[in-house]
């Protein structure tokens, strides 16, 4: 009970933690600068943007993690919160994924079963304490006149409504917003037909941001305005009551803007399957919905964020409104269909991709080198061993060598390895790595044949770093993917050309489809081009990627330079799995 008397409600459940545990402040890291191209930077796209001209940022990684990153910079400073969390147990991250003209079932990652699991480990206490925390840390990043909205159906909407309640004060509660989708599906027998879904609105003070919001009329809105003045306007006469009681007839017209949006949103429909916007999720909000909470509860030039992203639809909605935006989501694939969609968008401001930093390849070393090469190993289901400086341990018949968190694995590292498997004679040396030198894939097999031991390359994946050991099982090191590329020149003009892609980890591709694809290109999901590459991030100057309306995928990218010189040039390939491929090379521009 409060001081003042008053009695306070709230929702409880088994293990309910109502003081969240101290978060890393992690660092993020920059993987790619989206539509700035050396030459056209964010200074000349044309929005008000605030002085900082802030980035807007899409975020690879767990939103609990990258939210309490996010508070050095933006606590109390976005606007607006849209979030569409999983809302049933039967809910998971597997995605189809098309391959010409066949369907595949993407299996979920490492760090996806790894947050499925502590969604809905130990049913709803579990799902009610991750939104929990979540929300705690949404409000500390909202600013004083910010709104957020929840959108839920009705396996878990009351619970979460009590849950806000809390957070943010009943008396910050505004509405509950039906959105009415119609029936779709198949028919119920015993129960009435599912047809709604609900958005909960909240704002962080009585003080908050509100923009009135109308939907274009439809006929059966002018029903009631059945009569036509003086100017051909309809109207509809009403009947009205003077202060002395005496009755008259009054015109009332309709508002030019449009009808009034109320709490029942009915004109906004499921998307077709045939929907120009649909990527393919199958939670995908329609952009007219987003667009009605976006105008509403913010201004041009405010901060839009959802920290589960999906398919990016808040996102688009708000770059095609002129808000910023942050987005964060856990799949890789919801990060490459997101960069795609914005892509689409004429006249997308630069955004960066960011990635948590390097701090939890640093929290594996706390325990020293040995206790953290043996870690890898037991990943790899393989057998420590000792007496080498660059021999770690065996699998079968081939020797294993583990490389630093801290740097790439480097050609004289993998010379090093092999000098020692040939005095153990060994044939095979698979290398486990993080990172790689590049152009290192297309030197190993020169290296190997000089040694006689088949080398392989295999990718460390970064899933582990955020799950626990309990977790950790079944996990895939993917080996790199094989990138041929063509160069051609002709005076400043460069063009790149894709001869080959070999996706390296084919088992993961059923043996019916494996067969029927006709071209390599359909392994490959986007390619882009920084044709000024010097070594900082990424910058992808020219791209080619799929979507529904061009499925084709050309395989052919040129660029002009302004002035002769000599050039780095940075290719980055994403296969359809979400895995990158990065090859760089040099030119002489005469």
């Amino acid at each position: 009970m409060f001081e003042s008397g008053k009695v306070r409600t709230e929702l409880t459940w088994t293990g309910k933690k109502k003081k969240i545990e101290k978060l890393p402040e992690l660092p993020f890291q920059t993987a790619e600068i989206v539509n700035e191209t050396r030459k056209r930077t964010l200074d000349t796209y044309p929005i008000s943007y605030p002085e900082d001209k802030g980035y807007n940022l899409l975020i690879w990684g767990d939103n609990k993690l990258v939210m309490n990153s996010l508070l050095k910079d933006f606590e109390g400073k976005i606007t607006l919160i849209y979030i569409d969390p999983p809302f049933a147990t039967g809910a998971d991250f597997k995605m189809p994924i098309k391959i010409e003209e066949e369907k595949l079932i993407k299996e979920p990652s490492g760090i996806e079963i790894k947050a499925y699991r502590d969604t809905w480990g130990k049913g709803l206490a579990s799902y009610l304490q991750m939104m929990y925390d979540r929300l705690v840390l949404m409000k500390k990043l909202l600013a004083e006149n910010g709104s957020i909205y929840v959108h839920m159906d009705w396996h878990v909407g009351h619970y979460v409504k009590l849950i806000m309640d809390e957070i943010f004060g009943r008396e910050n509660f505004r509405n509950e917003i039906v959105w009415y989708k119609g029936f779709r599906g198949t028919e119920s027998k015993n129960i009435y037909q599912h047809s709604h879904e609900v958005i909960l609105w909240y704002t962080k003070t009585n003080n908050y941001i509100w923009n009135q919001v109308f939907q274009p009329y439809r006929d059966e809105d002018f029903k009631r305005y059945n009569k036509i003045d003086e100017q051909g306007k309809r109207y509809a006469l009403i009947k009205r009551r003077r202060t002395n009681g005496t009755i008259y007839y009054g015109r009332t017209y309709p508002k030019e803007e449009g009808k009034l949006i109320d709490d029942v949103i009915s004109h906004v429909a499921v998307m077709a399957s045939t929907a120009k916007e649909r990527t393919g999720f199958p939670t995908q909000k329609p952009e007219d919905l987003m667009e009605i909470f976006i105008k509403a509860s913010s201004n041009e030039g405010d901060i839009v964020a959802d920290f589960f992203a999906g398919s990016g639809t808040t996102l688009a909605v708000a770059e095609k409104l002129g808000r910023r935006w942050i987005g964060c989501d856990l799949s890789k694939y919801a990060i490459q269909a997101t960069r795609k969609r914005l892509l689409d968008i004429p006249g997308c401001k630069p955004f960066k991709i960011l990635n948590l930093g390097m701090y939890q390849k640093h929290k594996l070393m706390e325990n020293g080198i040995k206790n953290y090469i043996d870690f890898i190993l037991q990943l790899y289901e393989a057998t420590s061993i000792s007496g080498y400086a660059y021999i770690h341990g065996r699998k079968g018949r081939r020797l294993i060598h583990v490389s630093s968190p801290n740097s790439f694995v480097t050609e004289r590292e993998i010379k090093r390895a092999l000098e020692e498997c040939r005095s153990a004679n060994s044939t095979g040396l698979d290398v486990l790595g993080w990172e790689f030198e590049m152009g290192l894939y297309e030197l190993i097999e020169d290296i190997g044949k000089e040694y006689g031991i088949d080398v392989k390359l295999k990718q460390i994946p970064i899933d582990i770093l955020n799950m626990r050991k309990r977790e950790l099982v079944n996990i895939q090191f993917f080996d790199l993917n094989y990138l041929d590329l063509d160069l051609k020149v002709e005076g400043r003009k460069v063009t790149i050309a894709i001869n080959r892609f070999v996706l390296a980890n084919l088992e993961y591709i059923p043996e019916e489809i494996k067969s029927s694809i006709k071209d390599f290109s359909s392994y490959i999901d986007y390619w882009a081009v920084d044709f000024d590459y010097n070594g900082d991030a990424f910058h992808n100057m020219r791209q080619e990627y799929r979507t529904r309306k061009n499925k084709n995928l050309k395989t052919r990218l040129s660029y002009e330079y302004d002035k002769p010189g000599e050039y780095d040039i940075l290719v980055k390939v994403i296969d359809i799995f979400g895995n990158d491929t990065n090859k760089i090379l040099h030119v002489k521009v005469e």
